[in-house]
């Protein structure tokens, strides 16, 4: 893993310290030998709103989404995440692949993150977990009570808009 250069810009920065370094439209298979590929993210639309979970103990709104688990391909781990963190099914082929983002953590570790989208027609019913502690179906323009916006996930998915 690779730290961030401090004068590195950012596409974006977030309200916890993340930076979106950049958004590569590269292969779904690509690797990478620096900054690998550790987290993956779904940008869920349904009529033109975008589904976001109220993560607990950041207090912020993002994308549902999370680490790549051993032995586990960043598709698999989409579908996992989306499940776990709203209760929301896809399955593996409803995702579209849209690209990696490379973001920089507080602590300026550079992570790449495999980023997918994909329309559902029916949502389902969701009910609060230790981890989430709400979704909503986002504009992404109103402001969403409960929480900040990750800006970095917002940003992400207007990209990712279907």
């Amino acid at each position: 893993m690779t730290n961030v250069p401090d004068d590195e810009m950012a596409l974006a920065t977030g309200p916890l310290g993340m930076r979106l370094l950049a958004f590569e439209r590269l292969p779904e298979d690509s690797v990478f030998d620096e900054a690998p590929v550790a987290y993956a993210l779904v940008a869920l639309w349904n009529a033109g709103r975008l589904l976001m979970v109220n993560v607990r103990d950041r207090g912020c709104w993002e994308l549902p989404g999370g680490g790549i688990d051993p032995g586990e391909s960043a598709r698999e781990a989409a579908v996992r995440e989306l499940w776990e963190e709203s209760g929301q099914s896809a399955a593996p082929d409803a995702l579209d692949f849209v690209g990696f983002a490379r973001t920089s953590l507080p602590d300026r570790r550079v992570l790449r993150g495999a980023l997918y989208r994909a329309e559902t027609a029916d949502p389902v019913a969701f009910a609060p977990t230790d981890e989430i502690a709400a979704i909503h179906w986002w504009n992404l323009a109103d402001p969403l009570a409960g929480g900040r916006v990750q800006t970095v996930d917002a940003y992400l998915a207007a990209l990712a808009r279907v």
